[in-house]
């Protein structure tokens, strides 16, 4: 079992400008940004340079953008601060960001086209080596949820095959490690990986590629709409996704990075976003082999701004200029609490088995990591909000189980059953069946 002191961090968004500040990055502005983040006793940011800033023409990665974001990640090391970069943004808080020689009269795939994926690939190794001499330089996300523009509800994916994002993955973390050997590379999707039938990235790409698997935890995504603001199931979504996570892990202690997390209004109300960031982070740090949580986000987004839905807006730790928020404070005591700490939380000794989910653990092609079998996983809603799996999981929490999930092709594993720490395997029919009178 990994056994190392919890990351508590933020992804950094920019008091001024949001992620626009880059066309006219202010030092300055962001070491106020970062001062105010580490006074929360935060020990890293997750970073987004723009990708069409950084790279307007495939063959032009402007070494001034570059040069801006090392002098972030020197500000932030100044401040005792590590920093992860996601390098393809891609994606943020429902804006779409990508350069102009992918979309219209330049329309190409996204994840196969040869000439766009040399170029992704060389943005990324670009960034990596960038900051790879940087000591407080985590490393490279690959992009942010850019899982989003291969499939439904995307207005206008670039569809591919589980096979083929696969391969793109393998591919854009080799960039990355090819910049900066070593570091902690990884990739990032919006929970589709773990809940939408047929989406092409799969859970087994998400907990066997890279250095960690990575879990973005919404409960806007029909968990607080089914069972409330302070709902077992609300409050112990980010768990779950944590958990179900590691049903198709090999390392039974691969690191599990809560790398999005946060209170949205109205589902969750301001004067609510305490309670659930307390209670979430606490159910989230008794699930073993958690590498960290990195609350969305650092700043409010300003109301000069226009344009983002309603939630985006308040979702920061600090307000707008820059002062701490009732979540940030629950934060700060959080971080506060655990300084120092080894994260040593008990095994979960009871799994739920994740049945009728064929195909999910792949077969053939990059050792599995396709998604496989039956149509790259036919069975994912049983484990969205609704379904029945996710239900029969909340109901275990509800009584004070601490489940686990295994995969039915291992529930009758010793070994994978060991290594684990589980001695007690049960099935959704099992939660869900009527009790005798």
């Amino acid at each position: 079992m990994h056994d190392h002191a919890l990351r508590f961090g933020a992804n950094y968004t920019p008091s001024r400008g949001w992620f626009h500040h880059w066309l006219d990055f202010d030092l300055d502005e962001v070491r106020a940004d970062l001062d105010s983040i580490a006074a929360l006793g935060l020990d890293h940011v997750r970073v987004f340079p723009l990708w069409p800033v950084f790279q307007p023409n495939r063959t032009l990665i402007r070494p001034r953008a570059v040069e801006q974001l090392v002098a972030l990640a020197d500000a932030a090391a100044e401040r005792g601060l590590d920093v992860n970069v996601d390098g393809l943004q891609g994606h943020l808080s429902s804006f779409d960001f990508l350069p102009a020689w992918t979309g219209t009269w330049h329309r190409r795939n996204l994840f196969t086209d040869p000439d766009v994926v040399a170029g992704q690939e060389e943005y990324l190794r670009t960034l990596a080596a960038a900051l790879a001499d940087r000591p407080n330089f985590l490393g490279m996300t690959v992009g942010n949820e850019v899982n989003q523009f291969s499939d439904a509800p995307h207005p206008d994916p670039d569809r591919i095959t589980p096979a083929q994002a696969a391969r793109w993955l393998e591919r854009m973390l080799a960039a990355c490690e090819k910049g900066a050997p070593g570091r902690f590379h990884l990739h990032a999707e919006y929970d589709a990986a773990w809940y939408q039938d047929g989406h092409p990235f799969t859970p087994a790409q998400a907990a066997r590629m890279g250095a960690a698997t990575a879990v973005h935890s919404w409960v806007f995504n029909g968990t607080a709409q089914r069972h409330g603001p302070s709902g077992t199931a609300t409050e112990h979504h980010a768990a779950y996704l944590i958990e179900l996570s590691k049903a198709w892990a090999v390392d039974p202690h691969r690191p599990v990075w809560l790398q999005e997390v946060g209170a949205p209004a109205p589902l969750i109300r301001p004067e609510h976003a305490a309670r659930f960031t307390e209670a979430t982070v606490a159910n989230a740090l008794d699930c073993p082999d958690l590498w960290g949580v990195t609350w969305w986000c650092s700043h409010d987004v300003s109301r000069e701004l226009a344009d983002f839905p309603e939630l985006e807006y308040g979702l920061g730790l600090l307000t707008n200029d820059r002062r701490a928020k009732p979540a940030g404070a629950a934060i700060a005591r959080i971080t506060e609490e655990w300084r120092g700490r080894a994260h040593r939380p008990a095994p979960r000794s009871t799994a739920l088995v994740v049945d009728g989910v064929g195909g999910l653990d792949g077969v053939g092609g990059l050792g599995g990591l396709d998604g496989g079998g039956a149509q790259g996983a036919p069975g994912r809603s049983a484990c969205a909000p609704g379904g029945a799996f996710f239900e029969a999981w909340a109901a275990l929490a509800a009584q004070g189980v601490r489940p686990a999930v295994v995969l039915a092709e291992h529930a009758e594993d010793a070994a994978h059953l060991s290594a684990r720490g589980i001695t007690e395997v049960l099935h959704v029919h099992d939660v869900t069946r009527p009790i005798p009178s």
